[in-house]
C-alpha cells in the first residue's frame, strides 16, 4: 500500500510538471508556429491603411525612377514600403508614411569577390535570395501591391513570385530594361545569357498582374511574340519632378554658378558668354562610351586645315556627373590627354552633386550629353527627363530603336552615333552663329519637360493600383 501511494504521488508530480511545463511548451511551439507563418494581405478600411511595397534589388539612391514612385503612392495617402539598399530620396526621409526596410549587404568575401568565380555567382545569388526573402517574407507588413524593378530579374522575380502568392499581394513589374541584354554586355558573365534570358522571359509571362514600361517601343515588344506578356502593359514614361525647372533669372544663375565649387572659377565667363558650360550625367558602365565624348572634345579643340576659316572654337567647361565602376580608369584617360596638351580650351571636370545642385547645373547649362548606348534598343535614357525638365537641349547617342520617342530631332536636340558627328553638333550649337538655333532647341526643351511626372502617373499607374475611378485601358499598348 505504501509503494501503490508513493507511486501515485510520483505519477501526479509528474502530471503536473507535464501539464506546467508543457503547456508552456505547447505555447512556446504555437508562438514560433505563429511567427513562422507569414501575414496575408486583408483588405483594409481605410484604403490610407493599405501598404503599397516598392522593391529594389540595388540601391535605392540609384534608382530615381523607383524612389518617384514611392513618393507618388505616399502623396496618394498610402503607406510605402520600401526593400532596397542604402539610400533614399530626400522626399522620402521623414515621411510619415514611408518606411525603410534595408537589405543586408553582401558580406565582404562576396563583394570583393574572394572566391573563385564559379563559386563567387552561385554564392551571391543565394545571399540575395535569402535577405530578400526573409525581408520580404517575414519583416515587411502583406502589401496589397508590389512594384518591382526589372532588372535584375534573378533572384527578384521567383522570390516576388512565392511572395505575391503566400501572401495575396498583386504585382506590378516596371520594366526599365532587360537583365538579359545588360548581362550580355559582360564578356566574362556570357555563359550565363541564355540562362538568364529564358528566366527573364519565363517568369515575366506569370509574374505581374500589371506591367510597365518605359517607352512605347519596349511596351510592344512585351506584348510580341519575343515575350507575349498575357497581363497588361502600360507604357509609363519617364517625367522630372518639379525640383528640375529652367533658370531664366539672370541673378539665380549667377548666383549659383558663383557658389558651386566646379564653376566659380568660370561663372564670370560662363555667364558672358565667352565659355560654354555643358553637363553630363554617367554611371561609368559599359553601356555609356565615354570615349566618343573625350574624342569629340579633342577634335572640337584641335580643327582640322578644312575647318580654318570658321569662327575658333568656344571654350568649354565639361562636368561629367555620377559615380560608377570605370570611373577612375576615364579619370586616368582625361589626365593623359589634358597632359599631352590634346585639349586646348577644354576644361573637364567630375562632380557628385546634390540633387537640388544637379537640378541647378541643368538649368545652368548650355547644353546636355547623354551617351546612354541602349542594351536592349528599347529603353531610354532617364538623364535625358531631367535634362528638359530643367529646359537644357541634348545631344545624344541615337543609335537604338526608341531614341525617337524622348529626343526629336532638330527640335529639342540632336543625334549622333560618332564623335565626328558630336564635334559638329558642338561646333554648330556652342558658336555665336549657333545661338538662335540653341535658343529654339532650348524652347522645345522646356515644352517636351512641362509634362511633370505626378501627372504621366496619375495618368497611368493610379488607375492600375485602384487609386481613384480612372481605368488605364487607353494606355495598353496595341498592335
Amino acid at each position: 500500500m505504501d509503494a501503490a501511494f508513493f507511486l501515485s504521488l510520483a505519477a501526479g508530480v509528474v502530471s503536473v510538471f507535464l501539464m506546467k511545463h508543457g503547456l508552456r511548451a505547447l505555447g512556446w511551439l504555437a508562438s514560433a508556429v505563429y511567427h513562422f507563418i507569414p501575414t496575408r494581405y486583408r483588405a483594409s478600411q481605410k484604403p490610407d491603411d493599405d501598404h503599397v511595397q516598392i522593391l529594389v534589388l540595388g540601391d535605392i539612391g540609384r534608382s530615381p525612377r523607383m524612389q518617384y514612385h514611392a513618393i507618388s503612392v505616399a502623396k496618394h495617402g498610402r503607406k510605402v514600403d520600401i526593400v532596397a539598399y542604402k539610400a533614399r530620396h530626400p522626399d522620402l526621409i521623414g515621411n510619415e508614411r514611408v518606411s525603410m526596410y534595408a537589405l543586408a549587404p553582401q558580406p565582404e568575401w562576396i563583394a570583393w569577390g574572394t572566391l573563385p568565380f564559379f563559386l563567387n555567382i552561385p554564392c551571391k545569388v543565394i545571399q540575395q535570395f535569402w535577405t530578400l526573402f526573409h525581408t520580404m517574407m517575414w519583416a515587411t507588413p502583406a502589401a496589397k501591391w508590389i512594384i518591382i524593378q526589372n532588372p535584375p530579374s534573378i533572384p527578384t522575380f521567383h522570390v516576388a513570385l512565392v511572395v505575391s502568392l503566400v501572401r495575396g499581394s498583386k504585382v506590378v513589374v516596371d520594366w526599365h530594361n532587360y537583365g538579359h541584354t545588360i548581362l550580355a554586355q559582360k564578356p566574362l558573365y556570357s555563359i550565363f545569357v541564355p540562362f538568364y534570358k529564358w528566366y527573364e522571359m519565363a517568369l515575366g509571362k506569370v509574374l505581374g498582374n500589371a506591367n510597365l514600361a518605359v517607352s512605347d517601343a519596349m511596351a510592344r515588344e512585351l506584348r510580341g511574340p519575343r515575350f507575349n506578356l498575357k497581363k497588361p502593359v502600360y507604357t509609363l514614361h519617364d517625367r522630372p519632378l518639379d525640383l528640375f525647372q529652367p533658370i531664366t533669372s539672370a541673378k539665380a544663375r549667377r548666383e549659383f554658378l558663383s557658389r558651386l565649387p566646379e564653376t566659380k572659377p568660370h561663372a564670370k565667363d560662363i555667364l558672358d558668354g565667352t565659355m560654354r558650360l555643358i553637363v553630363s550625367s554617367t554611371s561609368w558602365t559599359p553601356d555609356e562610351d565615354f570615349n566618343i565624348l573625350l574624342e569629340a572634345l579633342v577634335l572640337y579643340a584641335n580643327p582640322s586645315e578644312d575647318d580654318a576659316s570658321r569662327e575658333p572654337p568656344s571654350p568649354i567647361l565639361a562636368i561629367i556627373t555620377g559615380k560608377g565602376p570605370e570611373r577612375e580608369k576615364y579619370l586616368e584617360m582625361i589626365k593623359q590627354i589634358q597632359d599631352n596638351g590634346r585639349l586646348p580650351g577644354i576644361k573637364i571636370l567630375t562632380a557628385w552633386l546634390s540633387n537640388r545642385d544637379y537640378a541647378s547645373l541643368l538649368g545652368c547649362a548650355d547644353l546636355g550629353i547623354s551617351l546612354h548606348k541602349s542594351s536592349s534598343g528599347v529603353d531610354l535614357p532617364m538623364k535625358v527627363v531631367d535634362m528638359f525638365g530643367a529646359g537644357l537641349p541634348v545631344a545624344a547617342y541615337s543609335a537604338f530603336e526608341s531614341f525617337s520617342e524622348l529626343v526629336k530631332e532638330g527640335q529639342n536636340g540632336c543625334g549622333f552615333e560618332t564623335p565626328a558627328q558630336l564635334t559638329d553638333i558642338l561646333g554648330r550649337l556652342l558658336s555665336a552663329q549657333g545661338q538662335d538655333e540653341l535658343a529654339r532647341f532650348r524652347k522645345a526643351a522646356i515644352e517636351e519637360g512641362s509634362l511633370r511626372w505626378d501627372e504621366e502617373w496619375d495618368r497611368v499607374v493610379a488607375p492600375v493600383l485602384g487609386f481613384g475611378s480612372k481605368t488605364p485601358a487607353a494606355q495598353q499598348v496595341k498592335h
